[in-house]
């Protein structure tokens, strides 16, 4: 599972147990953290899990599983299936701040908008609040859910917690009294799989799913905008069976000035472009599609507004396009990705090819069945199962009157 992002002008990569920092505009040294090398937990730290009789996870790899950048770009946090939780300021130069414990493995983190606080959502669906003024100080719980989270973020107000789970609701909570909740956003029909509050309008959230779809929400009533179906946008439909299967979608992105929305789905080698309409009543409106050559694993918009797509190639695992004359186009003699993917290439390559091609996503799909028809089912057998065994009793009761009435009939001679 790789990542990318950007923290100021550094590219970020994080790739099975590394984060991997590569500054775009100056030749500076990239800054590297394995996760494999970190202090590790102290023995009198047990799981909280250990002791309230619940089954204890499994030992962790050390592989990253999330990371998030504050809203001015100054601090990075991660976290990994070691059930680390680590916070790094980027200046004057690179450095952990602390190393804290988390008690369930993470799905997704986001900071405060006054950065002093950090979100963390985890796989039992509980959300932690960790101080980054006191970074040495262990979370508190503020809310949970009663399904696995999938995704966290917040209003730029700082007013709500926006947390989506895996039994496709979308709750939106008061940040100082989590136990309030405002509005749910619901319609989704699987698991919701990212969310995004668009910078140009700090009202409305974007959410992606495991049903195919993106949705638009006013989210401090819960109303519902709009919905888009991304299989009805792809230019010609699709021969090849896998891909007519429910795209899922990854990423929700948008550019730094709010113009352009990106959205990534699971091994489908393009991205689909919107953009929010302004008016009486917002509307997200598709752009264009982008096709690429291979499958991307994770994008991301960079400080100038560019595209900085990481696909499923050894060739070429990063481009970069630029919105020019009404389409994104590709920048073939731009010297930054050369730069980037030269310093990238010796982590890039210790992540097996099977690895980043593999779906994070098929185990949160939920196993249906119709009631109905096994109702019907075991009604019919077992109407048969009576029907026999009348059938049968009744050929009995024939068999003994029979043999009565022969009886009788010798008896009498």
């Amino acid at each position: 599972m790789a990542a990318v992002g950007f923290c100021g002008d550094w590219f970020i990569l994080t790739c099975d147990k590394k984060l991997v920092a590569v500054h775009i505009k100056q030749s500076r040294e990239a800054f590297v953290f394995d996760c494999s090398t970190a202090e590790k937990k102290p023995k009198n730290t047990q799981d909280s899990n250990s002791s309230d009789g619940c089954a204890s996870e499994e030992t962790g790899s050390d592989r990253v599983l999330a990371f998030t950048v504050s809203p001015s770009g100054k601090l990075l946090a991660l976290t990994d299936d070691t059930k680390r939780l680590v916070l790094f300021h980027r200046e004057p130069s690179w450095k952990c701040i602390s190393i804290r414990w988390v008690a369930r493995r993470c799905t997704s983190l986001v900071f405060s908008q006054a950065e002093d606080e950090l979100l963390v959502a985890d796989k039992s669906g509980d959300v932690y609040s960790f101080s980054v003024e006191e970074p040495q100080r262990e979370g508190e719980l503020k809310m949970g859910h009663l399904s696995m989270l999938l995704a966290v973020t917040m209003s730029p107000d700082n007013r709500y917690i926006i947390t989506a789970d895996r039994d496709e609701k979308i709750r939106v909570s008061h940040l100082r009294s989590p136990y309030n909740i405002q509005s749910f956003c619901l319609g989704h029909q699987q698991f919701v799989s990212a969310l995004l509050v668009p910078s140009a309008q700090s009202h409305c959230l974007l959410s992606g799913s495991g049903d195919g779809t993106v949705k638009l929400w006013e989210y401090e009533s819960g109303r519902r905008l709009q919905s888009w179906d991304l299989r009805e946008l792809e230019d010609t439909p699709s021969s090849d069976p896998d891909k007519e299967k429910t795209p899922t979608v990854s990423r929700i992105t948008c550019s730094p000035d709010g113009c352009h929305i990106a959205v990534q789905c699971e091994r489908v080698s393009s991205v689909q472009f919107f953009y929010l309409q302004r008016g009486s009543e917002d509307r997200l409106v598709p752009h264009s599609r982008l096709s690429l050559s291979h499958c991307p694993l994770d994008m991301t918009f960079d400080p100038e507004g560019r595209l900085w797509v990481l696909m499923d190639s050894d060739d070429a695992p990063l481009q970069v396009y630029t919105h020019t004359n009404g389409s994104w186009q590709c920048e073939a003699v731009s010297p930054e990705p050369k730069t980037v993917t030269e310093a990238l290439r010796p982590h890039w390559e210790t992540l097996e090819a099977s690895t980043r091609s593999s779906s994070t996503s098929e185990h949160l799909y939920k196993s249906s069945f119709d009631n109905v028809a096994v109702y019907l089912q075991k009604k019919q057998q077992r109407l048969e199962e009576q029907q026999l065994k009348r059938t049968m009793t009744q050929e009995a009761k024939n068999k003994k009157k029979k043999k009565m009435s022969g009886g009788r009939a010798l008896s009498s001679t």
